[in-house]
């Protein structure tokens, strides 16, 4: 059997990891490294909130807790609707009864 090659190498490391460091610093500037990489942490820790709000999400569907919550707002969806209707209508009322 042939050894497969990867296509893409394993994590960078050495010289590899120098290199990469060496790059970043031309095209960023030693000042605007910090400020990248504290964004970067924040992104991925919104991107951890996130995840565990679905996980979460996910889990009180399966236990069946989200049925009678989801009843409830279609509820309030289709009252908001009506009251829009009705805005509309009174406008228009308004609209004939000045001109």
């Amino acid at each position: 059997m042939a050894s497969a090659i990867p296509l893409i190498g394993g994590i960078p490391a050495g010289p590899e990891l120098l290199i990469i460091l060496l790059v970043l610093v031309l095209l960023f500037g030693a000042n605007k490294i910090p400020k990248l990489a504290r964004s970067t942490g924040q992104a991925m820790g919104e991107f951890k909130k996130g995840r565990e709000e679905v996980e979460d999400e996910l889990k009180q569907m399966q236990d069946g807790d989200e049925e009678p919550a989801v009843e409830s707002d279609s509820t309030v969806e289709s009252d908001s609707t009506l009251d829009d209707d009705e805005e509309l209508e009174d406008l228009e009322t308004e609209k004939e009864t000045s001109a």
